[in-house]
């Protein structure tokens, strides 16, 4: 992992990552993706419930009871998820070389930092379809990782 420090581009591609973060419906947290590759955004995803099931919602609206280190107990298709999914429709030729960017939004919708890598299902993911590199805002700063040392902390986090 390293920080980048004064990188417009990437302050852009976060700022951008919060409009899309801004389309979730999710109850308990409103989060966005979007895959970069040579500057081009071609892939956007924010979670909420998979697609005709807006309805049967079941979202937390708080954290209590929802323990990450175990499973997934959301109903929703995570950002990164739906962001790989839509480059993979529309972009699957620039998928390999490309950067994740992540972010989480807080009751205010104003951006939150990241914690630590913890999601193996996302992970995995951007590992298969060939993205290389995640980047998320931390209180240090931008932070850029490597998606193998990213995949390999969400799956250390987990065995916590």
């Amino acid at each position: 992992m390293k920080f980048l420090y004064n990188d417009k581009v990437a302050e852009e591609f976060l700022n951008e990552t919060k409009k899309v973060a801004l389309k979730s419906t999710c109850l308990r947290a409103k989060c966005g993706a979007v895959i970069v590759k040579d500057n081009e955004i071609i892939g956007k995803g924010f979670n909420s419930p998979p697609k005709n099931l807006e309805s049967q919602r079941r979202c937390l609206n708080d954290k209590e009871g929802y323990d990450k280190k175990i499973t997934d107990k959301t109903c929703c298709v995570h950002a990164e998820q739906r962001a790989i999914i839509d480059a993979l429709k529309k972009n699957p030729e620039k998928l390999k070389g490309s950067k994740l960017y992540f972010i989480s939004l807080d009751k205010d919708n104003l951006k939150k930092f990241a914690g630590n890598p913890y999601c193996t299902i996302c992970s995995k993911m951007a590992l298969d379809v060939g993205i290389f590199h995640w980047v998320l805002l931390h209180k240090e700063g931008i932070c850029i990782y490597d998606a193998e040392e990213y995949n390999n902390l969400s799956f250390n986090y987990n065995k916590q």
